[in-house]
């Protein structure tokens, strides 16, 4: 059977603040650690009114401080923003602190635009071409050391924790799937971005596989947008806010989420329908027959699911009925 896990972004609803936003990831999170899913990712997005996880180490503190048995972890870390000695030293002290309950999930893009990448004094390009080494010196400084040599052996990540985080890559393109193959580690592929590669890329991972100190087989995790309610109706009422948010996103209008009352009339509401989309909206045996056909198509190992609404008490009844469905 194939594992479930959670994806949030801590979204900004319309009329609310970023306080409310993470004080509902945090009601998800420890939602989702009651119903059984495996682990809970945050993502890291910057210089965006409508997403409030802008620092994943942190926030994942807090997180982990407010569960007791699932993963947390990043979904991701953009390493080209961030220097991998800070990286390696930040996932070292919450492993100390949440033994074998940390995820690193890294990604190569910048998670916002080249201005504000470049604010946090990395130059974009050089880093994005760097990456491969700078997640070699990152899983090096934190216990996985692969080569002759690496920055670990002059830096040693700090507090030396018992255990190590679980490192893995993430990516929407071919790139990270053979990267993450190459090292053996697994890897987690954005289905949810609706690029349409999903396939190739899955294979891409799985052919280039090769066993590694960390992982003896593949292990893929394919994120899923995936929304259920009581009726396929309901489901997508309360999921028209997201796909008015996405198409804003592709035609450079970002906005708020909007309450689902307010989102059949909004002028964005027409294309937003029209737009073509793979996430997954109904019933409960909808949602999960589209998953388990995600599953055996991607030969996914586990899907992580993310679908943003406005009141979070629908995120976690979808969660509850996805769960039940699934089992």
């Amino acid at each position: 059977m194939v594992a479930l896990s959670v994806l949030d972004l801590a979204v900004v609803g319309e009329g609310r603040t970023s306080a409310d936003a993470l004080k509902d990831t945090t009601r998800l999170a420890q939602a989702a650690e009651a119903l059984g899913y495996v682990r809970f990712w945050v993502a890291e997005h910057h210089n965006m009114p409508t997403v409030a996880s802008t620092a994943p180490a942190v926030l994942i503190a807090h997180i982990a401080a407010a569960t007791e048995r699932i993963h947390v972890g990043s979904g991701g870390v953009m390493l080209p923003n961030h220097s991998p000695f800070a990286i390696a030293e930040q996932f070292a002290l919450l492993e100390a602190l949440h033994p074998g309950r940390i995820d690193l999930g890294i990604g190569r893009a910048p998670g916002t635009d080249q201005l504000t990448a470049s604010a946090f004094g990395r130059e974009p390009r050089n880093a994005v071409e760097q990456f491969p080494r700078d997640v070699i010196d990152v899983m090096g400084m934190l216990g996985d050391r692969r080569g002759e040599g690496g920055l670990w052996t002059r830096l040693r990540a700090t507090p030396v924790a018992g255990s190590t985080p679980t490192v893995a890559l993430l990516g929407s393109s071919g790139y990270s799937a053979q990267l993450a193959g190459m090292l053996g580690i697994p890897f987690a592929y954005a289905h949810h971005f609706d690029t349409g590669a999903t396939d190739v890329v899955s294979q891409l991972y799985l052919d280039n596989f090769t066993p590694s100190p960390a992982l003896a087989q593949p292990y893929l995790i394919v994120g899923v947008g995936a929304l259920a309610a009581e009726t396929d109706e309901r489901a997508e009422h309360l999921a028209l806010p997201s796909r008015i948010m996405r198409y804003g996103i592709r035609t450079n209008q970002r906005m708020q989420l909007l309450h689902p009352d307010d989102a059949p009339s909004h002028p964005h509401a027409g294309p937003a329908l029209q737009m073509p989309t793979e996430q997954l909206t109904g019933s409960p045996e909808r949602v999960a027959e589209g998953l388990r056909l995600l599953a055996q198509r991607t030969h996914a190992d586990e899907l992580m699911i993310t679908g943003a609404t406005y009141d979070v008490d629908h995120r976690i009844k979808s969660l509850e009925l996805i769960h039940a469905a699934m089992h």
